[in-house]
């Protein structure tokens, strides 16, 4: 049976910050894993395989604290411009990935979900992404989301064209669109949206990940490539996020 949430060891930047300070929801661009293989003279492959070692250490770490819910951009809709011979690698690691790690996310209460079109990924991935959906449907502690043929452009004008064809439908009015009913149509529905956003390998932009979800989200961009990003980098970034002021538009009070 999981336990509840474990606090840090006191070497840890979190060690002194009250629980109420923590993001509930981290968002993550695993970046730098084709740069990791290059540097070391290895194929790209080698550094996809070697970011699922760091996306298992971080989703234990995530757990473990009681987070309550971490997204990961794990294949874009525009990944598949890239060789096929590597797109044919990320699609084996990621059923790999799921099929390996199902009975951990059971028994660490861990509730799985995809975000991104369903349409266009292969057969074997879909079987391998529904049966973790499903398996561990029950479970109430940290939501592990990937973000797999995920675009959010995509993501907002799919969600537009389904309040569109409920308006045609007459089971919607035009009035009744607010922010709420577009948040209800996005793949995230039901999620709280992200606090922080962090960005391995250095890269200063969002690639079209949560455009939505992200509106306040803090940013936390480090150098580290993310096969090296390790739990004391997520500490760092946690820490990080909860010495801001976040002020939602506001001012902040004398």
């Amino acid at each position: 049976m999981a336990q509840g949430p474990s606090t840090p060891t006191a070497d840890s930047p979190l060690a002194a910050i009250p629980r109420g300070r923590w993001p509930v929801h981290v968002a993550v661009i695993m970046d730098g894993n084709g740069r990791w293989a290059q540097a070391r003279g290895l194929p790209r492959a080698a550094g996809h395989r070697e970011g699922v070692e760091t996306v298992r250490r971080i989703v234990t770490e995530s757990a473990r604290l009681g987070l309550g819910a971490l997204t990961l951009y794990s294949f874009s809709s525009e990944n598949w411009k890239r060789p096929a011979d590597e797109v044919a690698a990320l699609m084996l690691l990621c059923c790999e990935f799921l099929r390996v790690e199902r009975p951990t996310m059971l028994r660490e209460n861990i509730r799985f979900r995809r975000i991104g079109r369903r349409e266009g990924l292969p057969p074997e991935v879909l079987a391998e992404l529904d049966e973790t959906e499903r398996a561990t449907a029950h479970a109430t502690g940290l939501t592990l989301c990937l973000a797999l043929n995920y675009g959010s452009r995509t993501e907002i004008a799919d969600a537009a064209r389904a309040l569109a064809e409920e308006v045609a439908a007459g089971t919607r009015s035009i009035a009744s669109i607010d922010e709420q009913a577009v948040a209800s149509r996005l793949y995230t529905a039901g999620i709280p949206d992200p606090d922080l956003l962090v960005r391995t390998a250095g890269e200063m932009r969002v690639s079209n990940y949560l455009l939505w979800q992200i509106s306040y989200a803090e940013l936390h961009v480090t150098e580290v490539l993310w096969p090296d990003f390790t739990v004391g980098d997520l500490h760092r970034a946690l820490a990080d996020f909860a010495r801001r002021d976040r002020r939602f538009g506001g001012v902040a009070l004398a």
